[in-house]
């Protein structure tokens, strides 16, 4: 499984959403799984984002499909980024190009 980070903004009309039915959150998580990928945390942030969610899927057309599908709704904006495991990412830099 990969690793992707979620950077979500939500729209005034997803404000609204959330203000009615806080528990809304907890749904979505529920469809990125039916999807297939597991949400492993999820942050409120203040700021530039309004969640910060780190997510697993098996690889990066599921994690589209997912950022597509969720923004096709017009309640969100989703900015996605691949997530390198710190040790994956110094043994790739390490490696000598042939």
């Amino acid at each position: 499984m990969a690793t992707y980070v979620l950077l979500t903004k939500v729209s005034p009309t997803g404000v609204k959403t959330i203000q009615a039915n806080p528990r809304r959150i907890k749904e979505v998580n529920k469809e990125i799984e039916a999807l297939g990928a597991r949400v492993v945390a999820q942050y409120a942030t203040l700021g530039r984002y309004d969640f910060v969610n780190i997510v697993e899927a098996k690889d990066v057309e599921t994690i589209a499909r997912i950022s597509v599908a969720l923004g096709a709704r017009g309640t969100l904006s989703i900015e996605t980024l691949t997530a390198i495991p710190v040790e994956g990412f110094i043994r790739a830099v390490g490696r000598r190009a042939k």
